[in-house]
């Protein structure tokens, strides 16, 4: 019996058509990915099957129910985890679980066997905000509220986006346990070793299902979008350089950040030299973030000291905000307005003349391609286009350093490649990249990376002699070793 039908179904806002006659089935108890690049139309899909959207044509059914004249009865018996957490930041853990079993005319008494096995993992920590937790403790809480009122059928649309190695494997560890409990699972990744999870998968591109079949056959036969090849990168003479002829634009000493008696950041120590690509990585709660923030000027240190392009971090720190660039997973540009006025816009923000502005404006759009676009709203881009245009309006103003905070959060494979592209260009111009990511095919693109564990810095080289020092076949496997030694629970 099949647990999800669809037959020839289209959606389509104004002009853009997101689902163009697409039909697939999934059998009871099947884990089922849906994949393809950004704005392929997944999210659209699981809209649909979750009652969210009316589809424009065809038909679609859960559980024999019809998506569109029966959607109490889906409603009742579907559990949904969209991209970005459905959680309430301001609720507590067990708050924001009480509020989802409400909705669906339960308790959390009455559904506690159907999370306990994943909720016990945080239970502990009931009374704390959502939004205190970290990024694994997130995913489980927001598992558990879509898990609260034992449905038959899961939808998750790129839960793991923003979390680690580690805490994506525990997740789909979690999500076998389900499986074995009849639960039919449909999900969406832009993670290769999550989509070799599933037992089937559908690839769709621009709204139309190009193949259906088990995650190797479609990963082969589309391996120039799902696995396109490395990045051919020329040496850099100066990261080269003998050290004491290379600036450096990050200088560290002894850095802490405590929060009472607990220690975020822990006594670290390093250096960034100009035009170093250096990873800063780090499972959720590390404190990656924290050490992020105070080297970017948001927050000062308990103690230690340091140095970003020559400023210092605990008094210069309005100065350090000029003199650097700033990406973050979300992004930063303003969606109502157009490609030409974010560019502007920025520019000025970092202190650019009007010549200067419209003199690099027209080269950055020649450059990027978007001449043709400049006067079209952000919010029309494709994601993989924003993500472009974010990181190049960070570096417009020719920053010594740019921060790039998972930058490549939810990306597919070829669109985080031409984004790679970008930032090897800028460290060639002599720009320092500082960047945090849970992609560990991006750790290898890396010069130097560190890898934090409990607030200090556990491991610190280029990835060949991290590999060779832990004896690790690759990055996955280092970051694994070392980030399973965590032992501080406190997020």
């Amino acid at each position: 019996m099949n647990s999800i039908e669809v037959n020839h179904v289209s959606k389509s806002y104004g002009t853009v058509k997101a689902l163009d006659d697409v039909s697939f089935s999934v059998s009871k108890g099947e884990v089922f990915g849906l994949i393809g690049p950004d704005g392929a139309g997944k999210t659209s899909m699981f809209r649909i099957l979750c009652t969210l959207l009316l589809p424009n044509e065809g038909t679609a059914s859960v559980d024999g129910f019809d998506v569109v004249k029966q959607m109490n009865d889906i409603r009742k018996r579907v559990g949904y985890m969209p991209g970005r957490f459905s959680l309430y930041q301001d609720l507590t853990v067990i708050e924001n679980l009480e509020f989802f079993a409400t909705l669906f005319g339960t308790t959390v008494e009455e559904g506690y066997d159907s999370i306990k096995a994943i909720y016990s993992q945080i239970e502990r920590f009931k009374n704390r905000k959502a939004g205190a937790l970290s990024g694994g403790m997130k995913q489980k809480l927001a598992l558990s509220c879509a898990l609260v009122h034992a449905p038959s059928v899961l939808f998750l649309d790129e839960p793991t986006t923003g979390v680690d190695p580690v805490s994506r494997k525990e997740f789909w560890e979690m999500l076998a346990m389900l499986k074995e409990r009849g639960i039919t699972i449909m999900a969406s990744t832009p993670y290769l070793d999550e989509v070799r999870c599933c037992e089937r998968v559908a690839f769709l591109d621009q709204g139309r299902v190009r193949g259906i079949g088990k995650p190797e056959e479609i990963l082969a036969e589309y391996a120039h979008i799902f696995n396109p090849p490395p990045i051919e990168r020329q040496p850099v003479p100066f990261v080269e350089a003998l050290p004491q002829q290379t600036e450096q634009v990050i200088e560290v000493e002894h850095l802490v950040k405590a929060f009472g008696s607990f220690h975020a950041v822990d006594d670290i120590s390093f250096t960034v030299k100009r035009g170093e690509i250096f990873g800063f990585l780090g499972a959720n709660g590390a404190g990656k973030t924290t050490a992020m923030h105070i080297l970017t000027g948001l927050n000062q240190p308990t103690s230690g000291r340091g140095t970003v392009a020559g400023f210092d971090i605990s008094k210069e720190y309005e100065q350090i905000k000029k003199h650097i660039g700033y990406m973050s997973q979300k992004f930063s540009l303003y969606e109502d307005l157009t490609v030409a006025e974010n560019i502007r816009l920025f520019a000025g923000i970092y202190g650019m003349d009007d010549k200067a502005i419209a003199r690099k404006k027209d080269e950055l759009l020649e450059r990027l391609k978007f001449t043709d676009h400049k006067n079209d709203l952000v919010a029309s881009l494709p994601l993989g286009w924003k993500q472009k245009l974010a990181f190049s309006v960070s570096i417009f103003h020719e920053p010594s350093v740019v921060f790039l905070d998972e930058p490549t959060g939810g990306v597919d494979p070829a669109t985080r490649r031409q984004f790679w592209e970008l930032i090897y260009d800028a460290a060639a111009r002599g720009i320092t990249v500082f960047v945090t990511t849970h992609y560990m095919d991006e750790a290898e693109y890396c010069d130097r990376i560190s890898i934090m564990v409990d607030g200090k810095i556990k491991a610190m080289g280029t990835p060949e002699e991290l590999k060779l020092r832990f004896d690790q076949p690759d990055m996955n496997h280092v970051f694994t070793y070392l980030a399973r030694q965590a032992t501080r629970s406190s997020d």
